[in-house]
């Protein structure tokens, strides 16, 4: 195990590097509702931060670093549910999206980080890291709703997930269309009444067409589904990103 401390302040609430990136990732989201991803700078967030522009040119180098991990500190934000029933954990989720969508900010925000990841491959690893962290974590709601009996032990969250994920980033990044609560209704309905169904279940189809492995892999690491495993015990292997 690492036991190396970290340089003072480096991780420290309230040290000066923590404060020196809040200052800079404040800086970059204001600029975005001034003037847009296509109008930021790094010399306009060091304007705004009152951070020295070498200082960010080495901690971040592109702009397009900063954006992605401003979007995973502002995304982290939105809560993941705890119900009691899937059904409306998706639901309660859903609704969360829509309303953190609704801001026009947050809004340019995602349009900045899908435009920096297709431009620099750094930024694609954050945000796939960002989304494979999130749809670990709302894994946990599939994983209590198996635990309940609510569905088949084969169910993939990550499927799941993405069925209810799937009609926002649609609206947003293609029919360039407002969110509002019907969409997110109906995505948390879509998605429950086809995992409810079996559409996402891991099972015998899988093993037959060479999907091994393919089950969720739950909060502990536990794999649901995947080839032969329909109902095996949750093992202790370590998940994550």
């Amino acid at each position: 195990m690492n036991t190396a401390q970290p340089p003072p302040g480096a991780s420290r609430p309230g040290g000066r590097t923590a404060r020196t990136r809040q200052a800079v990732l404040d800086a970059a989201f204001e600029e975005l509702g001034t003037g847009g991803y296509a109008a930021l700078t790094v010399e306009r967030i060091a304007r705004r931060s009152g951070v020295h522009a070498a200082t960010i040119y080495r901690r971040w180098r592109t702009t397009e670093r900063i954006v992605c991990e401003l979007m995973v500190d502002i995304s982290a934000e939105v809560p993941l549910p705890d119900t009691g029933a899937l059904a409306d954990d998706l639901r309660a989720l859903a609704r969360s999206i829509a309303a953190f969508y609704a801001e026009p900010r947050f809004r340019g925000l995602l349009e900045a980080v899908v435009s920096a990841a297709a431009r620099e491959p750094a930024a694609a690893d954050v945000l796939r890291e960002f989304f494979d962290e999130r749809l670990r974590l709302a894994g946990r709601m599939v994983h209590r709703a198996v635990q309940r009996g609510e569905l088949a032990a084969g169910a993939d969250a990550n499927e799941i997930m993405a069925a209810l994920g799937a009609p926002f980033y649609y609206r947003l990044l293609i029919a360039r269309r407002p969110i509002d609560l019907r969409l997110a209704d109906r995505a948390a309905e879509a998605a429950w009444t086809a995992a409810r169904a079996g559409v996402f279940t891991c099972g015998a189809q899988d093993a037959g067409s060479g999907r091994a492995g393919s089950g969720y892999a739950g909060p502990e690491g536990a794999e649901f589904g995947g080839a032969g495993s329909e109902d095996a015990e949750p093992g202790n292997a370590k998940g994550g990103r």
